[in-house]
């Protein structure tokens, strides 16, 4: 079974990606400039400090350093627990030196923010909640209580107490904010990393089937052996055996042998190098892409014309995958979310090509047309649409993976509602009032400069 901490879809196996190594070195740098700051301030500002208890709260950490060094290998994935268990560690270390070093009258207090931080980029919110709430107890405890920090007169080293309630304001906000902060960055940036791990999947199984006549290419190149030693041997049993029925039988073969060697050859040759499947009339790619959502009850509409100024001639374009699979997902969400009709317009000008995909279904939301083609799009449903359909469960995955892929191929796309395109239209069978989706193409992206012969196919030698 395949473990969940690999799955890269799985939000619990980000916890996994920390590794150990990363935390030490982190830790290093926080002692060294945890034992500059103390020597510097005892030596050239003369500050009254319990060195041995400072050097004390460094050495734990320098040797939980050198534990995590020599128990675990360098390259260790860290679990969620031992992560909070590292910057717990952290927080509370440097908690204790601030209550050594005079509460948030020293400036490094600052430096809490920074395993907040580190959680809140990494961790669950569970985790982002205990060390965020862990450090804003500690802060308040060692601003309550604390040593004092003197001079080497005697005199006190204190900040005016208004002056103390700011810095012990800012930061509890500062913690909450750059947590919030990190977090929304931090998951956006594993949304969109998803996102195109299914988009690149997709394409990859979209190119899987195009490229099934090369596999079938292949097998009838494997099989050629196999296929000529079964006609060798048959044809030396036609000429040995006496036998009527028999011989019979070995003709059989033999003529069988020689008709599987025929198909394999014909569908190896139409599968590897037969160049009219690269491209095909416009009109056949956008129904290739749709058909495989025909039979679902809608009924769709195809209109292929040329606009004003356009070619009377179709266009023919490259059958790329991603452009079948990105139109075939659009027309899903079409199908989907339809009344009862799905319109798939193509026109052409001398330098573009615009695909529209329409519907008479409600159309897009408003509030969420704006963010269209982002991924996992999440909106709150209201009680109509779960009564409408409430085993359906949008993400927006399927229009991000379609929005890519036709921008991969050099489109634009855009998403309307028929109601905009047309004020005062409402959704109903017959109508294009719903969703509708545009893309378009430079000419120059989907065709070939020279319209002439593809070419001669090349003759397969087994």
């Amino acid at each position: 079974m395949e473990d969940p901490a690999l799955d890269p879809f799985n939000p619990a196996a980000r916890t996994h990606w920390i590794r150990l190594r990363t935390l030490v070195v982190l830790r290093w740098i926080a002692v060294v400039g945890q034992l500059a700051a103390i020597t510097i301030v005892d030596r050239y500002f003369h500050v009254e400090l319990e060195l041995g208890l400072c050097y004390l709260a460094v050495g734990a950490s320098i040797i939980a350093n050198l534990l995590a060094i020599l128990v675990f290998p360098e390259n260790k994935r860290l679990s969620e627990g031992e992560v909070v268990s590292m910057l717990f560690f952290d927080i509370s270390q440097l908690a204790f030196l601030l209550y050594l070093t005079g509460g948030l009258h020293n400036p490094f207090a600052l430096l809490i923010l920074v395993p907040v931080t580190i959680s809140a980029s990494a961790l669950t919110l569970g985790s982002t909640l205990f060390l965020g709430a862990m450090s804003c107890t500690l802060l308040t405890l060692v601003a309550v209580f604390h040593l004092p920090l003197r001079g080497a007169s005697g005199e006190l080293v204190d900040m005016p107490g208004d002056f103390i309630l700011g810095f012990w304001l800012a930061l509890n906000i500062g913690i909450v904010f750059l947590a919030a902060y990190a977090r929304r960055i931090s998951l956006e940036i594993h949304s969109m990393s998803e996102a195109l791990l299914a988009t690149q999947m997709a394409l990859l199984r979209e190119q899987k089937l195009t490229d099934l006549g090369g596999v079938v290419a292949a097998a009838a190149h494997e099989l050629g052996t196999p296929l000529a030693t079964i006609k060798l041997v048959s044809s030396e049993l036609v000429g040995e055996l006496e036998d009527p029925d028999l011989k019979s039988d070995a003709e059989l073969i033999r003529d069988q042998a020689d008709r599987c060697r025929d198909i394999l050859r014909s569908m190896g040759r139409a599968g590897k190098d037969d160049k009219h499947l690269l491209t095909a009339p416009l009109d056949t790619v956008i129904r290739e892409a749709a058909e495989p959502h025909m039979a679902r009850g809608k009924q769709v509409h195809f209109q292929v014309a040329p606009s004003t100024g356009g070619d009377s001639e179709q266009p023919v374009i490259y059958r790329k995958p991603e452009i079948i699979h990105g139109l075939r997902n659009l027309a899903q969400n079409a199908v989907d979310f339809a009344e009862g009709h799905i319109w798939v317009d193509a026109n052409w000008t001398a330098d573009s090509i615009l695909i529209r995909i329409a519907d008479d279904g409600a159309g897009f939301q408003p509030q969420v047309i704006g963010r269209l083609g982002d991924p996992f799009l999440r909106r709150r449903k209201s009680a109509e649409d779960r009564a409408r359909r409430p085993e359906y469960e949008g993400m927006g995955l399927g229009l991000f993976i379609a929005k890519t892929l036709l921008e991969r191929s050099g489109g634009v796309v855009r998403f309307l509602n028929g109601r905009d395109v047309h004020p005062g239209s409402l959704p109903g069978r017959g109508q294009r009032s719903g969703a509708i989706i545009e893309v378009t193409w430079p000419m120059d992206r989907l065709t070939r400069a020279d319209r002439g012969a593809l070419g001669e196919n090349e003759q397969i030698r087994a």
